[in-house]
C-alpha cells in the first residue's frame, strides 16, 4: 500500500474590509502527534488587499504572497521530514517564564536570581512563541550591562554574567529536550567569556592573628576560623550539620557535602583544629 503524501496549497479567502486573508491547506488532512487532532487549514495571520489601489499597495501585496509562499515551502519540508511542531499553537503561547520559576524551585540559588534577571528584562511577560534567538542574544547584552538587583548602583561583574548567561542557556536546553522549544537555540548562542580571577588567601601567619583577634561574636569568629581551615564557602559552612562530619580511616575527620555553588558532592579530610572550632554536637 503507498502512502499519501500530504499536499500543502496556499489558499486566499475574502474577509471584511476589502481584505483577503492568507492560509495554507492540507490535504488528506494531518494528525498532530500532541493533541491526537486533525488538522486541515492553517491561517496564516497575513493579510493583503482584494483590490490593490496603487503600486504601493500592489508591492506589497507581492511581498506578503512571496512570504506565504516561503512558510508553504517549509510547511511541505516538515510534513516530508514529520515533524509536526508547527501545528501545536497552544506550547508557542504557554507562559515561558512560569515555566523558568518551577525550574528555580528544584535548582540551586543562582537560578533564582538569573529568573529574576530575566523577569526584569522581559518585562514580566515572555511566552515560548517569544523566545528567539535574537530574545537570547539581546538578554546577553543586557546581562553585560545590568546592575545588581540587591545592589542596584553596582554592576553585574563579567563572571557573575558569564554564570548567569550560563545558567540561562542551560534553561533553553532542558526547554529545548522537553519540546517546548522548536530548535535548539544554544546553536547559534555566543556564551560569555569569564575573566581569570586572582585567588586571595592568608597566610599561616595571618591565619594566627585572625586567631588572636578579639571578637565580639564568638561564632563568628569561630566559622571565620573554619572557613580559613578548610577552603569552604560561607553558603556551604551555614548548611553543615553534624551528620556531615564522619571519621576517617585514619582516624581523623572528614566532611560529606554538597557544595552550594557547583551542586557536586565531595568528602573533605579536615583537620582536629577545624573539628574542634565546631564545638559539640
Amino acid at each position: 500500500m503507498v502512502n499519501t503524501c500530504t499536499r500543502v496549497s496556499l489558499r486566499q479567502r475574502a474577509i471584511k474590509y476589502d481584505r483577503i486573508s492568507l492560509y495554507l491547506d492540507f490535504y488528506p488532512p494531518v494528525r498532530n502527534p500532541e493533541t491526537m487532532q486533525m488538522s486541515r487549514r492553517e491561517y496564516l495571520g497575513i493579510y493583503i488587499y482584494a483590490h490593490p489601489k496603487n503600486e504601493m499597495e500592489r508591492e506589497f501585496n507581492t511581498d506578503m504572497l512571496n512570504k506565504a509562499e516561503a512558510i508553504r515551502c517549509i510547511r511541505t519540508q516538515s510534513l516530508i521530514n514529520e515533524e509536526f511542531g508547527f501545528l501545536d499553537k497552544t506550547r508557542q503561547k504557554a507562559d515561558f517564564l512560569a515555566y523558568f520559576e518551577k525550574m528555580t524551585h528544584k535548582k540551586d540559588d543562582k537560578w533564582t536570581c538569573v529568573y529574576k534577571h530575566f523577569f526584569k528584562f522581559v518585562q514580566g511577560h515572555c511566552t515560548f512563541g517569544d523566545v528567539t534567538v535574537e530574545l537570547c542574544k539581546k538578554f546577553r547584552e543586557y546581562l553585560l550591562n545590568a546592575n545588581q538587583l540587591n545592589r542596584t548602583k553596582q554592576k553585574v561583574s563579567l563572571n557573575s554574567a558569564a554564570g548567569y548567561y550560563s545558567t540561562f542557556r542551560g534553561l533553553l536546553k532542558i526547554a529545548y529536550r522537553d519540546k517546548w522549544l522548536r530548535e535548539n537555540i544554544n546553536d547559534y548562542l555566543d556564551k560569555i567569556e569569564p575573566q581569570d580571577v586572582k585567588k586571595e588567601f592568608l597566610t599561616l601567619d595571618e591565619v594566627k592573628q585572625l586567631a588572636a583577634t578579639p571578637c565580639d561574636i564568638p561564632v563568628l569568629k569561630s566559622a571565620s576560623l573554619f572557613a580559613c581551615l578548610t577552603g569552604l564557602r560561607i553558603s556551604d559552612i551555614l548548611k553543615l550539620r553534624w551528620e556531615d562530619f564522619e571519621i576517617a580511616p585514619d582516624k581523623g575527620y572528614c566532611l560529606r557535602i554538597r557544595t552550594q555553588k557547583t551542586q557536586t558532592e565531595a568528602t573533605l579530610p579536615i583537620s582536629n583544629e577545624a573539628y574542634e572550632l565546631c564545638g559539640e554536637p
